[in-house]
């Protein structure tokens, strides 16, 4: 079974964090939910998570971690060397790394992650990555790497994780199981 820790810091996006988290349990991946701070985190509109584990307890192999957005808890995943370091071994280890919202330049682009990469972000963002190929589409996926733009591309985003980590046949069974377009 694919493993996948989401990771949560204090103001993070709820949608961006649930829906890959539902979307991905739902095709049978293993997700944890990673308190970046602590063994909670609570969004950036007030919704609290208990996080399944603290991220300095974090252990075993990770197929994949998940970056949410939202304010500022991207800046919180940015300032965590912990986090830092676990998705740059993921992204230098070809494991994939997802990030939505604000994260991928955030986190991603202020640590030289998205050098030479493809990538999307929440608009105007894009303004703070050198050295990478912005696109405005709603998710894109470029190699081990998949961005994302926002809330409301968090069904869109987290399809695409379970069609890199699972495979199209699953993504598809997902999508018509959510009522997506």
């Amino acid at each position: 079974m694919k493993k996948i820790a989401v990771l949560l810091a204090d103001g993070f996006e709820e949608v961006e964090a649930v829906t890959p988290i539902d979307f991905l349990r739902r095709a049978g991946v293993e997700v944890l939910a990673v308190g970046v701070a602590g063994k909670t985190a609570t969004g950036s509109h007030g919704v609290t998570i208990s996080a399944d584990v603290e991220l300095g307890r974090l252990s075993g192999d990770m197929d994949g971690v998940v970056l949410p957005g939202g304010m500022p808890g991207a800046r919180n995943i940015a300032d965590s060397a912990a986090a830092v370091d676990l998705v740059r071994r993921a992204l230098e280890g070809g494991k994939i790394v997802a990030a939505i919202c604000a994260a991928p330049a955030v986190v991603l682009g202020a640590h030289g992650l998205l050098r030479g990469r493809r990538f999307t972000c929440y608009p105007g963002f894009e303004k703070e990555v050198r050295d990478a190929v912005f696109s405005p589409d709603r998710v894109v996926v470029d190699g081990n790497l998949i961005t994302s733009r926002g809330p409301g591309t968090a069904a869109e985003f987290a399809l695409a994780l379970i069609e890199k980590i699972v495979g199209p046949g699953e993504a598809e069974k997902i999508r018509k199981g959510t009522l997506q377009k």
